[in-house]
């Protein structure tokens, strides 16, 4: 965390931030998923607070509003924008702050206020603020007030709203109590009672939480409560069917999410491959229309597609970018094994004749997991499992190795032909945008030659990348190597 006496004022808002369809004025990235009254936003204006909320009655809306606030930055309401307090170093970029609670939250929150406050008192009436391109802007502060503070102002307005902020790591899996107090929040309200879920723009964080708020309305209205399906306004059985959900196979592995540590848990899993099936159907149902939702991030496709552009990147990019696949492998995984635990608790509620509303987990996923710890261990060894670089083709290496040192000088022509010919049937798959596949074949043919070449020759080179009087740029190898021999 920042100390907020250091935080930057930044707009959560920016140019760009719509991706999608028939906005609402003001609510970033508004949708709701198909077949559940579970919306997905980023931080509203004050107003597109009030026209999200009203959108909801206007909809048929009864009982408890539930909006759940996924952000780990503390906000404020200057002339009814929001604006978050961000470290430094972090504007414009997502950032993580680590174990944060939001008592934690509220609490520098109520001192951001001050703060800004306090500017304003100093400077007629004026503050200044950073957008997400760090630029500086001034503005007169007319009103500033707290997230808190609007969103206790809408109950009047909005009897029953419920506003709970549950701080999440933008990349990171939510932790179990995440999971269990998201699903308290919803129990006690009945399927048809609206859930909305935002993080600032309505992306990864508003993703994720909208996936585990529909696993719990399905858990409410699990096949074995026939009473209840049938009496529920607005559930569409088609897509609550777990039995009619089939992965297209035609897609690659990694976007079926058939990673190695998925493998590995589901037969540890009670009806493990029904969990996947199960977790997948939501993750469809919450991602974009190419998947069948009406949202932006599909949660396991992105990870296969973060994969592929590892390969076109730099190794500064590739440190940055693995950490982030991993985070979201473990994410995936979590949200599998999360699906499990809410159908063995389905099943633990059979034939029991219990209303919607008084429907409960009969232990928290914490206590499921600590019963499960090795599904811990599992993820932490398991989620780099990836084959982060692809191979050159045995045939192809075998006959280069042996080329290198029979003679490698001599044979250095045909090597490099070899190379770059491999390069071009290793990335056939790989679509001809920009510049990306020539930098990927690039960079493997400059890891296939550093392989060959033999010593002492190989380590000069080595050296001098190390001492950055060369990069791993494949000609500026190949032109090296000619000096050295």
């Amino acid at each position: 965390m920042v100390d907020i006496q250091d935080a930057v004022p930044m707009a959560d808002q920016f140019e760009g931030i719509q991706k999608l369809p028939n906005p609402i004025p003001g609510v970033p990235n508004w949708r709701c998923v198909p077949g559940y009254q579970v919306y997905g936003s980023g931080q509203p204006t004050e107003e597109g607070f009030k026209a999200a909320l009203t959108k909801l009655k206007e909809s048929g809306a009864t009982g408890p509003i539930i909006w759940i606030n996924l952000r780990q930055e503390s906000i404020v309401y200057v002339n009814g924008q929001p604006i978050c307090a961000r470290p430094p170093n972090k504007i414009g970029e997502y950032v993580e702050l680590g174990n944060v609670t939001a008592e934690d939250i509220e609490k520098d929150e109520a001192e951001f206020v001050k703060i800004l406050k306090a500017e304003a008192q100093a400077n007629n009436g004026k503050i200044t603020y950073m957008d997400v391109m760090r630029k500086e802007h001034e503005i007169e502060a007319k009103e500033i007030k707290s997230l808190s503070a609007v969103a206790k102002s809408l109950q009047s307005s909005f009897p029953g709203l419920v506003h709970k902020r549950i701080p999440v790591c933008n990349s990171g899996s939510p932790t179990e109590a995440d999971f269990d107090t998201l699903t308290a929040t919803l129990s006690g309200t009945k399927f048809a009672a609206p859930v909305v879920i935002s993080c600032q723009a309505g992306l990864s964080r508003t993703t994720t939480g909208c996936v585990i708020a529909c696993l719990f309305r399905e858990f409410q209205v699990g096949s074995s409560f026939g009473k209840i399906v049938a009496t529920v306004p607005g559930l569409n059985l088609d897509l609550l069917k777990m039995d009619k959900y089939k992965m297209d196979m035609e897609k690659d592995p990694l976007f079926r999410g058939e990673f190695s540590v998925i493998q590995e848990l589901l037969p540890k899993l009670v009806d493990g491959e029904a969990s996947k099936a199960q977790c997948d159907k939501i993750i469809d149902l919450c991602g974009p229309a190419k998947t069948g939702g009406t949202g932006i991030k599909q949660l396991r496709e992105n990870i296969a597609e973060s994969k592929l552009s590892y390969e076109i990147m730099d190794d500064a990019a590739q440190a940055f970018l693995k950490t982030k696949i991993q985070d979201n492998i473990t994410k995936y995984f979590y949200l599998i094994v999360f699906t499990a635990y809410v159908r063995e608790a389905n099943k633990q509620l059979e034939d029991k004749d219990i209303s919607e509303e008084d429907i409960r987990l009969p232990r928290s996923f914490a206590d499921y997991i600590v019963d499960n710890s090795n599904f811990v261990t599992m993820i932490n060894k398991g989620k780099g499992k990836l084959k982060w670089e692809r191979d050159v083709p045995q045939d192809i290496f075998d006959k280069l190795d042996k080329m290198a040192k029979n003679d490698f000088q001599g044979n250095l022509s045909k090597i490099v032909q070899d190379i770059l010919g491999a390069a071009h049937k290793v990335f056939r798959d790989m679509a001809d945008v920009g510049d990306h596949k020539k930098r990927a074949k690039y960079r493997f043919s400059s890891k296939t030659l550093m392989g060959v070449i033999p010593e002492p020759f190989n380590s000069k080179i080595e050296k001098m990348i190390d001492d950055e009087l060369i990069t791993m740029d494949f000609y500026e190898i190949l032109g090296e190597v000619q000096k050295l021999f």
